[in-house]
């Protein structure tokens, strides 16, 4: 049974259990005191930049400008063409976007700084909103997230991510949307609410995809570090690591809508990029005496130990079954259980070795419970017992105790099961 729950916990997390119980907790709490712990002037839409690296994005380029613009003017709408070589640009500049047109291809990360350095945004505006090309900002998005900057050392608000669901996808396209929209209610509503707690600060990643940073924290966060696959976990960590401040997040705040993979291929290939990118930056950064680096200790030793367990207990629990399997189907032709019958009749003794199905037949169930060990069985005072196991009649390996010693009375012989007494009787 330990070993059962053992196993469990590790399997789903400790970590993930203790930072979803203070989620839920923060969730059902009422949070009257944060209105009395705003600090700073309320900041509004016109003192953030929308900043959004695209590469050949013509398809989504237009549903995203027009959704950034829904909170926001199309002149704080700033797109960087990472050497596109599609109508990408041509499309910003159509629906009043500010465009900058890189020659060579510097990957998500190098756009974002040259776009910065490029429109200044880091002096004209006092936030800037890092957004995907294939994302969509809800219309309250700054509305809901803006208040978040007013907390106490928040530097940086994560935003919540929601599936953007196609009508054209296929069934299998909306089985892993499903999923992942799943996975975002889940892990969202309550292990990362339970890491934003104000004393806890240790969420682990303000995702690339709609999320938002203080300009003037910018120039201490190394962006565009080389060897990472993605460049949103280590901007995060950069902010713990510098103790730059707080990452703010809540569900019910700055919501934004992504495209996620609806083929298996394709999720497959996110999945093994999000998880490089993870352990590329775990291992570029050093641990510190912080509530957040001890936290990715602990889920760093858990991941590697439920991975492990999932690899060894998968064919263990198929080996498991199949022998089960073997095991019934041997019970099956073995046929019943044979019954005890007293040793001091040879013919007896060939009876039980092979029982007369007629026997079997007037085989009833004896409803009195009788002691194991034969004391006290009334004309049964040589009693010996010796356990041999039944055939899985019924799919159960189980353990008979045969009684075998004089004939009682009513010329019969006793089959026991442990501690329950005669369960048939025979007659001989």
């Amino acid at each position: 049974m330990w070993f059962v729950i053992l196993t469990f916990l590790l399997m789903i997390g400790v970590t993930t259990l203790w930072w979803s119980s203070i989620g839920l907790l923060r969730l059902v709490s009422t949070d009257r005191r944060s209105a009395r712990h705003l600090v700073g002037r309320p900041l509004g839409p016109d003192d953030v930049a929308i900043l959004v690296a695209a590469r050949n994005e013509e398809m989504v380029i237009e549903a995203t400008i027009r959704s950034a613009c829904q909170p926001s003017s199309p002149r704080q709408v700033f797109i960087v063409s990472d050497a596109s070589t599609d109508r990408t640009a041509e499309i910003a500049r159509s629906y009043g976007a500010r465009v900058m047109e890189l020659v060579t291809n510097r990957g998500k990360a190098g756009a974002i700084v040259a776009g910065l350095r490029h429109f200044d945004i880091a002096r004209r505006f006092r936030v800037v909103m890092l957004l995907d090309a294939d994302s969509r900002p809800a219309d309250d998005y700054l509305v809901t997230g803006l208040p978040l900057f007013q907390r106490p050392g928040v530097v940086a608000v994560a935003g919540r991510a929601t599936t953007l669901h196609d009508s054209g996808q296929s069934w299998r396209g909306r089985i892993l949307t499903s999923y992942r929209e799943r996975t975002y209610v889940a892990v969202q509503t309550l292990h990362k609410f339970g890491q934003a707690a104000s004393r806890a600060n240790a969420v682990a990643i303000v995702p690339g995809f709609a999320s938002m940073y203080r300009t003037e924290i910018l120039e201490h966060v190394d962006i565009a570090a080389p060897g990472l696959a993605i460049e949103d976990y280590n901007m995060t960590f950069e902010i713990h690591a510098k103790r730059l401040g707080r990452v703010a997040f809540d569900p019910r705040a700055a919501r934004a809508y992504t495209q996620d993979p609806d083929s298996l291929h394709e999720y497959v290939k996110q999945m093994s990029r999000w998880s490089l990118g993870f352990w590329q930056t775990v291992l570029r950064h050093r641990l510190q005496f912080q509530v957040f680096w001890i936290a990715l200790v602990l889920f760093s030793i858990e991941v590697f130990v439920s991975s492990i367990l999932l690899v060894v207990m998968v064919p263990v629990l198929v080996g498991d079954q199949l022998r089960e399997l073997a095991g019934h189907g041997r019970g099956d032709r073995a046929g019943a259980v044979r019954l005890a019958l007293p040793v001091a009749r040879p013919a007896a003794r060939r009876a039980a070795a092979r029982p007369d199905p007629h026997a079997l037949r007037r085989a009833d169930v004896a409803s009195a419970a009788l002691p194991v060990d034969g004391t006290g069985v009334p004309g049964a005072p040589h009693r010996r017992c010796v356990r041999v196991p039944a055939g899985p009649v019924q799919g159960v390996a189980a353990l008979v105790q045969r009684c075998v010693g004089q004939s009682d009375p009513g010329g019969s012989s006793q089959a026991w099961w442990p501690d329950r007494g005669p369960f048939m009787r025979a007659t001989a």
